[in-house]
């Protein structure tokens, strides 16, 4: 059990609130052509709430000549925050932890730089690809250890859960890999994942029962998630059997391009209805909304797996700056 993990589960039952934790890069290492991790430092994070394996948290970044001062800290800051004109207003995304380390206190982040030699990627992703060692930064995380969704932790695969099914693209890599790197030695399941090079590939510790399956799209062209959506359909014939299965509740199409739309919806893993309802199989499906609209289709519909037995994250929309 890492100490990250281990630090969850002392932690305490009552909900945390959200603090700014102010931090500077420690450290910053190439992972491959499209991904760079960001080790940020600051004994303010010996303290941060770290609440699970694909743990969230809002990076801020102050604007050009500005500082983390103007960073909103408190109660309100989200309010304040969008009070604030557009030319002091910090930049804020969300990010997954990659690994946290509290005796040391640090922390670190994977960024995903695809698309930034062809003019696209966010500024988060900009910042990333070039800053240095020392620049002050803000995270936005919770302010006491414990688990659940209100740590911004989506991982909770039901007691009933016998075997797991991982899918996402690239901007899904952080989370999936702190996710297989915690599983139990007993896990049993397969992983997809959809990455721009064979150089994005990663190396993680997994159990001997978890499988994980990179699919590249390399220089082809191949459309967003194609890859990743057969390599999905393949492990479901493997772990449930040929799709179209009758008798299973199927799920509403989801509106995904309407104004303020979101592509979100985790079971709470402590809810009666979910152990009652779902089954052996545990999905967990995040990256570009449109390609995840059809995979959670693809396991409910297709293949009968429980809708309560599947959480699904539409991280970004092709097409859009943010979600």
């Amino acid at each position: 059990m890492s100490t990250a993990s281990a630090t969850a589960r002392r932690g305490t039952t009552a909900a945390p609130g959200y603090r700014v934790y102010p931090v500077e890069v420690a450290a910053r290492k190439r992972l491959g052509p499209n991904f760079v991790r960001i080790t940020f430092g600051g004994d303010c994070l010996r303290e941060f709430g770290f609440g699970g394996d694909d743990q969230r948290i809002k990076l801020m970044l102050p604007q050009p000549g500005r500082t983390v001062a103007d960073v909103p800290a408190g109660d309100g800051w989200y309010a304040a925050w969008q009070a604030m004109p557009d030319e002091t207003r910090p930049v804020m995304r969300t990010y997954t932890v990659r690994a946290y380390r509290p005796e040391a206190g640090e922390l670190d982040v994977d960024f995903v730089l695809h698309g930034l030699d062809e003019g696209h990627g966010g500024p988060a992703a900009r910042w990333a690809s070039t800053v240095g060692r020392g620049r002050q930064v803000a995270l936005l995380g919770p302010d006491r250890p414990g688990t659940g969704r209100m740590w911004g932790v989506e991982w909770a695969p039901p007691a009933t859960a016998r075997r797991l099914l991982l899918a996402g693209d690239e901007t899904a890599v952080p989370a999936m890999a702190a996710i297989v790197e915690s599983l139990p030695p007993y896990a049993r399941g397969i992983v997809c994942v959809e990455v721009p090079t064979h150089g994005d590939r990663q190396s993680w510790r997994v159990p001997d029962g978890v499988e994980v399956r990179w699919s590249v799209r390399g220089d082809a062209e191949v459309p967003h998630g194609e890859l990743l959506e057969s390599a999905v359909r393949g492990a479901l014939t493997e772990l449930c059997g040929p799709g179209e299965r009758a008798g299973t509740e199927p799920v509403d199409d989801v509106d995904i391009d309407g104004e303020g739309a979101l592509l979100w919806e985790v079971p709470d893993a402590h809810a009666e209805q979910v152990d009652a309802a779902a089954g052996e199989l545990y999905g967990w499906l995040a990256g570009e909304a449109g390609v995840i609209k059809r995979l959670r289709r693809l396991m409910v519909n297709d293949h009968g797996v429980p809708r309560h037995a599947v959480a699904f994250m539409g991280y970004w929309r092709n097409g859009r700056s943010q979600l």
